[in-house]
């Protein structure tokens, strides 16, 4: 072929062709692309033969191949498929030019490039999208899918692979700084057309279909058992393991991803750790299981041999009715009618099993179904049957990956992602979270495989010294434990959520995700490993996921929004998982840690978003001060595990829960029982949630399960739910006993806490405070049973403490008391003998005063608690722990001294007299020689435990740095509360019996007579009727205008002593106080509504106490007459430096209260405040 035949498509030819006529298109191109292709070569005796311009034929396929970038019918696509270039020429080229060794021939990356190209994916939902609804209504993609299966056959041929492995080898044997851009877009067209030959699936099996049929669903076993042949697992797993070393091979860390991805998916991992060699014989055995279970359910539904004879059964509805006359021509009318249904009936039924079953279920059957949406199974990953030799392959590829690549390979992903690479796509997120779940899953299945059988050959304790760390340390995967990885984790979880419509794939991939992490956590921090870090990094990992919150809200989340038929069945295990994984795992952190010693980060509420959003569109008056955001406050609450039990008890997640529970025919272990029975036994027996199942639907699928218990297996789960079951009815049916309107009830939801009334559950009291829980850190107290007088229940705790061996317990208690006895003996005779000198002569004895009269009360304020000393740890640890033991001494007037204490400190108190310490320690003695008549019992058995006591939750400590600008809202939030009881109390502050506050009480007294005399002479000059307190003209002020500083609306200069009136708008009182918070002592200024300032001078100084600013009140016509108590009140100060008042002016402008006057939209204030 000579270069002037060479047809070269240029830009203006394919512009001349009519893009809306695919027919005219086709016709034009079709004969181009056949001789293009006959020129390549063809087949002889000696094998393929090429032509002389292979190299020119094939760039001319290259651009005839660009046509279709801008074709939605991929014509040149549907040409090449239909004269077969890649089976015929491409893939013997490639074979004649690189299966011989010319790995550098440009002819065979030609071949590579034009295969690539072929076999890139379909993304079916993306070209659906695409296509137009009246152009492209008869686009057609089967043949174009059915193509690639074609290809992917082609490819996989002998020695193909091989040459594809020699073509990118040789680029990477090369030095970094003799590599040429050209080096890597070699490497980069061979790993995408791996990813593009694992993309392809395979077709469902099908043994009654043909031999090509079985071929084509069997290619991916094929092809993964090539990869390794061919030696490309190892090269993806070498770029994987230098990713982070050589640029280059970080360039190509997201194609790798996706060749894992497209591997591992629909692949079980847990099933992949197994012994591959057994796995036919344990897929054989699961099979027939199945086989003999669905036949064992068909045989206790099927006739038996009596039915050849025929069945004919007569139902008959209202026997006491009259029989009703329906004829042919009116059944129709008379089945509608009312007085129709009144009427007896007679229905006829040919099926045996209307002589022991149900009528009404016979009657269902015979009803036209209702068309069921199919359920989504996995919108992830779909199941892939592969070979069992390619299982094996797959499985050393995983494990070489976990112990060289995965966490570096995962560090460099997630750096991209998080610098927002132009390589990343959305859909890279989506394959990192789902290959991170697969490997971690693999991994901890593999390790608790290694677990058990070392077990079962040592039969040791469960530690980490028989393992191999290189191949099971928790340092393979140490990359998914460090905190950026798991705040991405919910991150993405976050934006998966959030975006209409939710992204319920990546959701479901992070879910899993979450649950593997969760999973590794409780196995890092349950199993006894070697090494101490592990478990100390495990529980610092627990204490941060609780804290955040967040996994908590997630978890809660994905089984409440669960919806059928918009999420997959998938989803939906998952959900469930996750939500026994994690309440499996707080429950077990719980009993460890105790309660109330946990605080998690408390969720912003979005009011002030809204606000601030509803504001955004509105343009303001004026300008408003920006808000600054406590972004560095963070707000904590108690955690407590019952709490977080409590909110499980909702109907949408119960519902969920149902759902799930209703595919238990689907179940393909037990493991899956046993997590829906445990999550719905926390929500009827733990939460005491039983109402939430008392629905007409629940109890119906409840009544299937009961019917169908006879083919459940013989695991512990099942039984379990029947249990379960039963517990619900006999709480539902005593319930409607209670109350029969629960039987209308029953067909309505139970939301919004209507399932409380018939439940088991009660409120907590109210005079419970919130902020206490339970203290769980210590065994539980123990009290006598009532009917024994002090000294039997003295008698039965010695007995209690000497049937446990703790003999010396009761002696250490009786020395204890002893000792305080003589303690108190000695300061009583110290003290009573000075006071004996002048008594009578037949009780000067101080014993025998003490007995006959008592210690003198001088005596008993001498005396002090005794704290009882430890002598030994063990002394220590039983005075804390031992019930027995903390009921003796609380039966001996001991008390403890701080309950809160890590180790709790008892004393005697002062009160108990050495007389009646000296009775308790008879009693222990005479116990001691005469043990107490148990009457055959033990002491245990007339014991009780006391209900534990509630503790106050500890508030949560700020840091010493702690910033003024994030203490000043709690500051102001203190000074307001403050405020507001002095307001309410004020008075309380002089009511002290004490005259040190008022100072001399000579001058205050002779204050007061000057006040009286005053007060009667100007009443005296006014005439009669007149008061020499009252003003004689009103206190109202005007508003001032610029320049009036300090003057009325008169004119005139407010008089000393005179009351201002206050008038104030409801409206405007929370703006006054607020307002008046923020003022400075000095100087108060405000504008008005005319943007004028205002300013209110104070001539005094505020003093060191200030009085509270008392609260508006309604406007006043006349001051009331001063009294007395008044008086008082106005003229003493709490503070004694103040002095006394020296005049009546001085005294009537400091009595003067701070008075607010209303503008325009502000309050002012007045200028005698103070």
């Amino acid at each position: 072929m000579d270069d002037n035949e060479i047809i070269d498509i240029s830009p203006d030819e394919s512009e001349n062709a009519d893009p809306e006529s695919p027919q005219a298109r086709r016709q034009f191109l079709e004969p181009i692309v056949q001789r293009v292709v006959g020129a390549l070569g063809g087949h002889s005796e000696n094998g393929y033969r090429m032509g002389d311009q292979v190299n020119g034929c094939l760039k001319d396929l290259k651009k005839l191949w660009r046509q279709d970038e801008t074709d939605d019918d991929r014509t040149v696509a549907r040409m090449f498929w239909e004269t077969r270039v890649l089976l015929n020429d491409l893939v013997p080229v490639l074979l004649v030019t690189a299966g011989q060794g010319f790995v550098e021939d440009k002819r065979a990356i030609a071949c590579a490039d034009l295969m690539t190209a072929m076999t890139w994916p379909i993304d079916m939902a993306e070209e659906l999208k695409e296509l137009d609804d009246e152009l492209d209504s008869k686009a057609d993609y089967t043949e174009l899918l059915q193509s690639h299966l074609h290809y992917k056959a082609a490819i996989l041929k002998p020695g193909v692979l091989e040459a594809l492995f020699g073509i990118a080898l040789l680029p990477l044997t090369k030095k970094p700084n003799e590599r040429t851009e050209r080096d890597g877009q070699i490497v980069n067209v061979v790993l995408h057309l791996v990813r593009n030959l694992a993309f392809i699936k395979d077709l469902p099996a099908n043994m009654f279909l043909s031999a090509d049929h079985a071929q084509f669903s069997a290619m991916q076993s094929k092809f993964i058992r090539m990869l390794s042949d061919s030696h490309m697992l190892q090269l993806v797993l070498t770029i994987a393991a230098n990713s982070d070393n050589d640029p280059l091979f970080d360039s190509w860390n997201t194609i790798v991803l996706e060749i894992i991805y497209l591997l591992s998916r629909g692949v079980q991992p847990s099933s992949l750790a197994l012994d591959q060699s057994t796995r036919p014989a344990a897929d054989l055995q699961r099979l027939l299981a199945q086989e003999e279970r669905s036949k064992r359910q068909t045989l206790r539904q099927a006739p038996t041999r009596h039915s050849r004879f025929g069945t004919t059964i007569s139902v008959k509805l209202n026997p006491n009715k009259k029989q009703a006359q329906v004829t042919g021509t009116n059944v129709a009318d008379a089945a509608g009618s009312s007085e129709h249904s009144k009427q007896s009936h007679t229905f006829v039924i040919h099926r045996q099993e209307g002589i022991t079953g149900e009528t009404g279920a016979l009657w269902d059957k015979s009803k036209r179904q209702k068309a069921w949406k199919g359920h989504k199974v996995d919108e992830l990953a779909s199941h892939e049957t592969l070979s069992v030799e390619a299982r094996r392959v797959l499985q050393e590829f995983a494990s070489e990956f976990l112990e060289e690549c995965f966490n570096s390979f995962l560090s460099t992903l997630l750096k991209d992602i998080r610098a927002e690479r132009a390589k990343i796509t959305e859909k890279d997120n989506l394959r990192l979270l789902y290959v991170t779940k697969w490997f971690l899953d693999f991994f901890l299945s593999r390790r608790s495989l290694a677990t058990k059988s070392k077990l079962q050959a040592v039969k040791s304790t469960n530690t980490d010294e028989g393992l191999d760390s290189r191949r099971y340390g928790f340092r393979l995967v140490a990359e998914v434990l460090e905190r950026p990885w798991i705040i991405w984790v919910l991150k993405r979880m976050r934006e998966a959520a959030d975006v209409k419509p939710k992204a319920w794939t990546e959701l479901q991939a992070g879910i899993e995700c979450l649950t593997e992490l969760l999973l590794l956590i409780d196995s890092m921090f349950s199993v006894d490993v070697s090494d101490s870090t592990l478990s100390e990094a495990a529980e610092i990992l627990q204490q941060q996921l609780v804290y955040s919150g967040e996994v908590l809200d997630v978890t809660l989340e994905s089984l409440r929004s669960y919806k059928e038929g918009t999420q997959s069945l998938v989803y939906l295990n998952s959900s469930v998982h996750l939500a026994y994984a994690l309440l499996k795992m707080l429950e077990k952190w719980a009993k460890g840690k105790g309660q109330g010693e946990v605080y998690v980060r408390k969720k912003k509420t979005a009011k002030g978003r809204k606000k601030r959003a509803g504001r955004d569109d509105e343009v303001p008056d004026e300008e408003e001060p920006q808000e600054q955001e406590d972004d560095d406050v963070v707000h904590e609450t108690m955690f407590t595990f019952e709490a977080f039990e409590m909110k499980f008890a909702q109907a949408d997640i119960t519902h969920t829960l149902l759902v799930y529970l209703s595919r238990y025919n689907d179940f393909t272990n037990s493991e899956q029982m046993r997590r829906v029975v445990s999550l719905l036994h926390r929500q009827a027996v733990r939460a005491k949630a039983e109402g939430l199942f008392f629905k007409v639907s629940t109890l119906n699928l409840f009544k299937t399960i009961l019917a169908d218990k006879v083919s459940f297996p013989s695991d512990q789960p099942y039984k379990d739910l029947v249990n379960l079951i039963n517990y619900i009815l006999r709480q539902f049916f005593k319930a409607l006993e209670q109350e029969p309107f629960l039987a209308v009830e029953a067909f309505f939801p139970k939301n919004r806490g209507n399932w409380k009334q018939y439940s088991s559950w009660e409120p907590p009291s109210k005079g419970e405070n919130s902020k206490t829980v339970k203290d769980n850190r210590l065994p539980q107290e123990v009290q006598i049973k009532k009917g024994y007088s002090w000294s039997d229940q003295v008698g039965i705790a010695i007995a209690a403490l000497v049937e446990a061996g703790q003999t010396e317990l009761v002696l250490w208690t009786q020395e204890v008391l002893q000792t305080a006895k003589a303690a108190r003996d000695r300061i009583i005779e110290e003290v009573d003998k000075k006071d004996d000198v002048d008594s009578d002569e037949d009780i000067n004895d101080p014993n025998t005063r003490s007995k006959l009269l008592g210690p003198s009360v001088d005596a008993q304020a001498k005396l002090t608690d005794y704290l009882i000393p430890y002598l030994s740890d063990e002394h220590a640890d039983a005075a804390t722990k031992n019930p027995n033991l903390k009921l003796l001494f609380r039966l001996c007037k001991c008390y403890i001294l701080d309950e809160d204490a890590e180790e709790l400190e008892w004393y005697v108190p002062a009160a108990i007299l050495p007389t009646e310490l000296h009775s308790m320690i008879t009693v222990i003695t005479q116990f001691l020689e005469t043990p107490f008549d148990l009457e055959g019992k033990k002491a245990a058995q007339l014991m009780s435990k006391k209900s534990r006591r509630r503790r106050r939750a500890k508030a949560p400590e700020s840091d010493a740095d702690e910033d003024e600008d994030e203490q000043e809202p709690r500051k102001r939030k203190k000074r307001e509360k403050q405020t507001k009881e002095e307001a309410q109390y004020k008075s309380a502050q002089f009511i002290e019996d004490s005259d040190a506050e008022y100072g001399d009480i000579n001058s205050f007294l002779e204050l007061e007579k000057k006040r009286r005399e005053k007060a009667e002479n100007l009443a005296a000059a006014l005439g009669e009727g007149k008061s020499g307190t009252m003003k004689s003209t009103g206190t109202k002020k005007r508003r001032r205008k610029t320049g009036d500083k300090g003057k009325s609306r008169t004119g005139k200069k407010k008089r000393k002593g005179e009351k201002l009136e206050v008038e104030i708008d409801p409206a405007d009182s929370s703006q006054s106080l607020s307002s008046s918070s923020e003022d400075e002592p000095e100087t108060r200024s405000a504008t008005n509504g005319d943007g004028e300032r205002l300013v209110d001078d104070r001539s005094e100084v505020p003093t060191e106490r200030s009085r509270p600013r008392p609260k508006p009140k309604p406007k006043v016509n006349a001051n009331p007459p001063l009294r007395m108590d008044s008086l008082v009140s106005q003229s003493s100060s709490p503070s004694p430096s103040r002095g006394v008042v020296e005049d009546q002016t001085e005294d009537d402008e400091a009595s003067t209260k701070s008075i607010s006057r209303r503008t325009k939209g502000r309050l002012i204030l007045s200028d005698e405040d103070e």
